[in-house]
């Protein structure tokens, strides 16, 4: 048995309950939330509230909810930092003959005191079990923060609860009150909310918008999120971002930061016209106490993750199918100059569609046909005014030489010739330059462009056949995991041949055929290259890992057998004692065949391959950095 006896009290200054209760007490519109989250846990199918036109009149908040004993009031509503799910549970309690199922928004029992924002006094009324108890609660009372300075009983039929106060202070507006709850709320059609007698109207999300539902793995927390597009559904207009919702309460406010990432600009165009909803009945312990966001954790992170997964995947759809179909309904007189025009041309005008779709979502078709035949007519006219110029200042054997060009080729052709090898000194040079650049995004830039360039590793690999389907990402999920495939920036073209490793990555394509033994499609030849990162050496500790990939895949049904493999393994160096080719066997069975090689071996070897043609042109690229050559041709690659 305790036999200590208090020497001191505890002491308590007279800001204390304020201070403690924070935004409650300070926030007109974020008390009035907590009292109808109240109402909600107390089981009321209709809370209404009163909000007076000035000062000094009561406001009034009531519900029709379970109500509260003596006992109860004393030990739920008067202990501060009330733990809810210590002394009860996360499932609401209904009043007698009414059924219903319900999650508890309450935690910690701040919310119930949030009449203190508008005065240091207020008053419950409450009725339950026959008897209706009405409480005088007023904050600083001696030594006391908080304590019932009043008390009357009666008999009662009824049940719920009244909670009155004289408004001292934080007058609120009963227009910004309506709609602030009712965007903090969603539709449930066992709870009603009326402010002033005006029934709010709560959303139900089902305007049109079909749901997805996602789960976090390794968390047991699911979601369910929409995609809804403002153009076409009636949204309130404080819905423009990622707005969360825990077991229909919204968490914080909307917006396009998910933890420390931005994942789209609220000033944008899109932006303003989509707007996602995430909805969760799993993530109660870990919303703040006053639900003003997500507290810090490793599976809130994971939450992150997938969300922002979810709207790049959805924003990316949408603008790919917007510009293909602004694309596709071009004018046909425009679509004729179009065809007309260099390919350069051609690419540059497709980009600038695709600006102008991602900048303006809402863009007419005959605004984009105005702005393309705009640059056509621009390009036309400055082609020929530097054509004329340069044929002014041409030497005769110039001009004989272009004269014997074009009795052979036509300008169209010469033209794609032309930009083809200049794309790919551009690519080459690229490489050199960026590859020796500590500061360079390999993933995003580097990466990319040497796993889609294959001409890089031989001419046998160019063929436009070269594909990434199905067998193989089924393949290749097996050995690496589905979570290390590359996913692209938002409004960036997605790579999903790109496999992410902590230390390089791998791409992987390949050649089809349909034997004539099975008629089924089946992988052919598999060619995988493995790009290190930057001052990385090729060790037979690499090799033998890539050795394993190969082995790995060879015995993948999902290729179909009998496919062979070609690997490429580049790196900054190569270990002395390693060869550069290596046949990969298994019981005397060759199973692929793998190369090990340098980012300069690869760039030099493809120099060669061009004819030298760099070192002949070498004032051309000589002068031009390495990200702006990767930008010259990326939109071809």
């Amino acid at each position: 048995m305790n036999n200590d006896s208090v020497l001191f009290p505890s002491l308590f200054e007279d800001d204390y309950i304020t201070r403690s209760l924070g935004s409650i007490v300070n926030q007109p519109d974020v008390a009035l939330t907590e009292l109808v989250a109240n109402a909600w846990d107390a089981g009321a199918s209709h809370v209404k509230i009163f909000i007076p036109d000035e000062h000094n009149l009561p406001l009034i908040v009531e519900d029709d909810g379970v109500g509260l004993t003596e006992e109860e009031f004393q030990n739920h509503w008067m202990k501060l930092r009330y733990d809810r799910l210590k002394h009860q549970s996360r499932s609401v309690e209904f009043p007698v003959g009414v059924i219903g199922k319900r999650t508890a928004f309450g935690r910690n029992g701040v919310g119930r005191h949030g009449l203190l924002c508008f005065a240091d006094e207020y008053k419950v009324i409450t009725a339950k079990e026959g008897k209706q108890f009405t409480f005088v609660v007023k904050a600083n009372v001696e030594q006391n923060p908080i304590a019932v300075t009043h008390k009357e009983e009666e008999p009662s039929d009824n049940h719920g609860t009244r909670l009155e106060v004289v408004v001292e202070r934080n007058l609120p507006k009963a227009d910004k009150i309506r709609e602030i709850i009712s965007a903090r709320f969603l539709h449930d059609p066992q709870f009603e909310i009326e402010v002033n007698r005006v029934k709010l109207d709560l959303d139900d999300l089902s305007g049109g918008a079909e749901p997805a539902e996602l789960e976090v793995e390794g968390t047991g927390i699911r979601l369910t999120a929409y995609f809804i597009d403002t153009t076409k559904s009636s949204r309130k207009s404080v819905f423009q971002g990622i707005a969360f919702w825990q077991s229909n309460r919204l968490v914080g406010e909307p917006n396009w930061v998910l933890g420390k990432n931005m994942v789209l600009d609220g000033r944008t165009a899109l932006a303003k016209r989509y707007t996602f909803i995430i909805k969760t009945d799993d993530m109660a312990e870990l919303v703040k106490e006053d639900w003003s966001g997500f507290k810090k954790a490793e599976e809130v992170d994971k939450v992150y993750e997938v969300v922002e997964k979810f709207v790049d995947d959805c924003l990316s759809d949408v603008s790919t199918a917007t510009i293909q179909t602004v694309t596709e309904n071009l004018d046909p007189s425009v679509q004729k100059s179009l065809n007309e025009v260099n390919p350069l041309m051609q690419m540059e005008v497709k980009e600038a569609i695709k600006d102008l779709v991602i900048s303006s979502p809402k863009i007419k078709q005959e605004s984009v046909n105005a702005a393309v035949k705009a640059l056509i007519n621009v390009e036309n006219s400055k082609n020929g005014k530097a054509f004329l110029e340069k044929l002014s200042k041409m030497s005769p054997d110039d001009i004989d030489g272009l004269n014997e060009l074009l009795d052979k080729w036509t300008i169209g052709d010469a033209l794609v010739v032309l930009n083809e090898i200049d794309r790919r000194l551009a690519i080459i040079q690229a490489i050199r330059k960026l590859a020796g650049d500590n500061t360079t995004d390999e993933l995003h830039v580097l990466h990319p462009m040497i796993a889609e360039s294959r001409w890089l590793f031989g001419p046998e690999y160019e063929s436009s056949e070269y594909i990434f389907n199905r067998q193989m990402k089924t393949a290749a999920t097996a050995i690496f995991g589905e979570d290390k495939f590359y996913r692209a920036d938002l409004n960036e073209r997605k790579r999903p041949d790109l496999i992410c490793m902590p230390d390089s990555t791998i791409g992987i394509t390949g050649l089809e055929e349909i034997p004539e033994d099975t008629k089924l499609v089946r992988v052919r030849q598999l060619l995988l290259v493995e790009l290190k990162k930057g001052a990385y050496k090729i060790t037979r500790d690499e090799r033998n890992q890539t050795q394993g990939y190969i082995e790995d895949l060879s015995k993948s049904t999902a290729l179909g057998g009998n496919c062979r493999i070609i690997g490429f393994v580049v790196g900054d160096s190569i270990a002395d004692n390693l060869a550069n080719m290596f046949e990969v066997k298994e019981n005397g069975v060759l199973l692929g065949t793998l190369y090990t090689t340098t980012y300069s071996q690869l760039v030099d070897t493809a120099e060669r391959r061009m004819f030298g043609l760099r070192q002949v042109l070498a004032e051309r690229y000589s002068d031009v950095p390495g990200m702006e050559l990767y930008n010259q041709v990326r939109l071809s690659i």
